[in-house]
This record gives C-alpha cells, sequence and structure tokens, in this order.
C-alpha cells in the first residue's frame, strides 16, 4: 500500500501522460497479482456478491485515494468550514464544480484501470454472473445442457460440478467472452473520451505550445524548490526555537509569512490573459511585494484556471 501511495503521489505531481501511464501499469500488475493470490470464487449462492466486490469495491477504494492524494481537492476544501464565504458565492460554487470534475478525471486514471484489467481477465466477472438468479441469461448460457442449470453456482470450481470438462468450458468461456467484451468496450470509450477531452482543450488552450512547455517546466521547479526551502526555513524555526527554550534566552527575530500571505498563495490559480503569473506564489511576489502594499481578501479563493492548465495547482507542498 505504502508503494501505492508513492505512485498515485508521483502522478499527482507530475501531471503527465507518462505518470498517469505509470499508475495505470501499477494497478494492471497490481490487479493481476490480486486475482491469482487473493480471489477465490465460494461457488456458492454468495457468488454474485464475492464476484462484484472484488470487481467494484477496489476501484471505488482506488477513487477515494484519489481523492485523498489530490493536493487541489485541499486546496479546495481547507478552510471551508471556518469561511464559508469561501464556497457560497456564486462564481465559486461554478468553480468548485469544475475543480471537482478535474479531480475526478484525474482520480479516475487508477479505479477505470482496474476494472477494465479485470474485465479483460474474466474471473470477477464469471464468478459473479455464475450466482446470476437470471433464468432467461442462464438458458442463454448454458444452450441446453440439463444438467447446467442446476450446477450453474458451481461452474467456476472444477471439481464441484457434474458437468463434463468440455461443457464445463463451454459455458465458462461464453461468459469470459462477455467479460471482454465489457473490458474493451470500456477501454474503447475511455481512449475516445480522453481524445476528444484533450483536443477540446488543447484548441482552448490560452497560451502557446511552446509557453505551455515552459509554464509545466516553472511550475516543476517551484514545487521542488518551494518544499526544500521551506523544509529548511521551518527545520532553522524550530532549532532556533528549541535553542531559546533550552538555553532560557530571548529568540533572535525570524521572518515567516502570516496568515494572509499563506491563504493568498494557497488559494487556486486564476489564470488571466492580461497578467503574466505562472501561479499564485507568481502573483503574490508580483503584486504584494515586500511591504505587502497591495492585498486581496484574505481567504480569496480564484478558480477560473482553463483545464488546460491543470498542472498549475497540482502541486504537493501544502
Amino acid at each position: 500500500m505504502e508503494k501505492f501511495k508513492t505512485v498515485l503521489t508521483l502522478a499527482q505531481k507530475q501531471q503527465t501522460g507518462l505518470s498517469f501511464g505509470f499508475v495505470a501499469l501499477f494497478t494492471a500488475g497490481g490487479e493481476q497479482i490480486f486475482s491469482t493470490a487473493v480471489f477465490r470464487c465460494p461457488c456458492s449462492s454468495w457468488n454474485f456478491l464475492y464476484g462484484s466486490v472484488f470487481l467494484l469495491v477496489p476501484s471505488l477504494v482506488l477513487l477515494l485515494l484519489g481523492y485523498l492524494l489530490s493536493t487541489k481537492t485541499w486546496r479546495l476544501l481547507t478552510g471551508c468550514c471556518m469561511n464559508t464565504s469561501k464556497i457560497l458565492k456564486m462564481n465559486n460554487i461554478c468553480g468548485t464544480v469544475k475543480v471537482l470534475v478535474q479531480v475526478t478525471v484525474n482520480a479516475s486514471v487508477a479505479p477505470l484501470t482496474w476494472v477494465a484489467v479485470a474485465l479483460l481477465h474474466g474471473s470477477y466477472y464469471e464468478c459473479a454472473m455464475t450466482g446470476c438468479n437470471n433464468t432467461a441469461y442462464i438458458a442463454k448460457v448454458c444452450d441446453g445442457k440439463t444438467k447446467c442449470f442446476q450446477d450453474f453456482h458451481r461452474l467456476p470450481c472444477a471439481g464441484k460440478s457434474s458437468l463434463s470438462a468440455s461443457d464445463r468450458e463451454d459455458v465458462l468461456q461464453e461468459i469470459r467472452a462477455e467479460s471482454q467484451v465489457l473490458g474493451w468496450v470500456l477501454i474503447a470509450t475511455i481512449t475516445v473520451v480522453a481524445l476528444v477531452f484533450t483536443c477540446v482543450t488543447r484548441c482552448r488552450s490560452p497560451v502557446s505550445f511552446l509557453q505551455l512547455k515552459f509554464w509545466m517546466a516553472y511550475m516543476h521547479q517551484e514545487n521542488e524548490l518551494f518544499e526544500s526551502l521551506a523544509t529548511e526555513h521551518a527545520k532553522n524555526l524550530a532549532q532556533r526555537n528549541i535553542k531559546s527554550f533550552f538555553d532560557s534566552t530571548e529568540a533572535p527575530a525570524m521572518k515567516t509569512p502570516d496568515n494572509k500571505a499563506w491563504d493568498k498563495i494557497s488559494a487556486l490559480y486564476k489564470f488571466s490573459t492580461k497578467d503574466h503569473y505562472y501561479s499564485k506564489l507568481h502573483k503574490y511576489v508580483e503584486t504584494c511585494g515586500e511591504n505587502h502594499k497591495k492585498s486581496t481578501k484574505s481567504g480569496e479563493c480564484d478558480f477560473e484556471n482553463p483545464t488546460v492548465l491543470n498542472f498549475v495547482d497540482g502541486s504537493n507542498f501544502l
């Protein structure tokens, strides 16, 4: 689980096709190991529930983990209970929906991969459908095999079925074929939707291709440097406080950003073609300066971030 958390965190940091591909590959490998080492169809009245749980519940867990490890989720929710105006404004409600859609798209990579690979493998679907009580479906799959009706839920277990090996394999092959068809349909649907979504967002991009690449490089560097310098600053502050405590001396002055400054750089980024800011931190430095001559409302949350700039708020330093 710790390794999987690391992979998901990497995907949230990078926000690239390569990282999403890695998450999908990791999930597919995990599903294969899981189905081989853990899954055992009970071949009883529990078949449908057991197979459905193994097919769907892990994908739900992966989706929830995607939300949990998304920085955007916590950028959006942190402080909302203390500052209800952050989400009650009409423009923020629309923006909140947009952000939730973006987070859901990012978080759906692993669960959809799990379902698709599980359907292609066929074991979970096979177990679930042999627990189905639909007479019409059983008659269609059994295709006149009389013993098939009474032993339908026992088919996944070779030793429990009274059908001949060839008849049993024919029925199971029919069910596996259905599962694999559904798996390929799901994969094709995801691919088409992803292609259309990417084309639309790229066509609506407010910046050129090369500027977008520069922007992504800038955000990567800003995130890494922020984490490094924030850790160093926190270490120095902690050392100063501990030293002052044990030496019983007055602590030397040390500047740290105030709450308003943290609020401003923690808000979701709002893109504007009139400005040339690449992040909330960049905007804060350019507009506020050392003396904070210019300011915005504390806790202000800007949401109008184009989907093509989804990487801007995908940092992991909060």
